[in-house]
C-alpha cells in the first residue's frame, strides 16, 4: 500500500527510569525491543503504552508559563521536535533512525494519582499530549536520530 505522506521530525532527548515512580534520566541512546518497548525502562513490557512520546513543542509551552521543566520531566521516553504528536491518529505509523518502527496506540492517557509535575506545578500536559506506542520493529535509536510519521 502506498503511502500518502509523511512528515518529519528527530529525537531531541531519550528519558528512561530504572523504577516506576523515579524521574526518568536522559541518555544519549537505547536499544527498543518488538512487543516490549525500551530496554531497562520501568514502563516497558507487553502492554499498549510500550514507548511514550511527548513534542518539545509542549514542553516549551510549559515552560514559556514560567514552569521549569526539561525533556524527561513528564516520564516521556521520547521527546521529538517537529512533529504535531497531538494530531496522530491511533495506528499511525513511525520509523526512527534506520531501522525501529513504532505504532500509536494510545492519545494521551487518564491520570489516576497526580505524578509529580502536576503536584508541583499543578498542570501536566502528558495526558493531553503525549502519545504511546508499541514497538513492532526492533533497533537502536539516538538523540538526534529522523522520525518519520507515515499516514495512510
Amino acid at each position: 500500500m502506498e503511502k500518502a505522506g509523511t512528515t518529519k521530525g528527530r529525537i531531541r532527548a531519550i528519558s528512561i527510569s530504572k523504577e516506576r515512580g523515579t524521574p526518568k534520566v536522559n541518555v544519549h541512546e537505547a536499544e527498543l525491543k518488538a512487543d516490549f518497548g525500551i530496554v531497562g525502562d520501568a514502563h516497558a513490557g507487553n502492554w499498549l503504552r510500550q514507548v511514550s512520546l511527548l513534542a518539545v513543542e509542549s514542553i516549551e509551552k510549559m515552560v514559556a508559563e514560567g514552569t521549569k521543566v526539561s525533556a524527561g520531566d513528564f516520564a516521556e521516553n521520547i521527546t521529538t521536535e517537529g512533529i504535531d504528536l497531538p494530531a496522530l491518529k491511533v495506528g499511525s505509523k513511525l520509523k526512527i533512525g534506520s531501522s525501529v518502527e513504532l505504532e500509536v496506540a494510545q492519545l494521551g492517557k487518564q491520570c489516576h494519582r497526580r505524578c509529580r509535575v502536576f503536584e508541583k506545578i499543578g498542570d501536566c500536559i502528558m495526558p493531553r499530549e503525549g502519545v504511546f506506542a508499541k514497538v513492532t520493529r526492533p533497533g537502536r535509536i539516538r538523540v538526534g536520530d529522523a522520525i518519520e510519521v507515515f499516514y495512510d
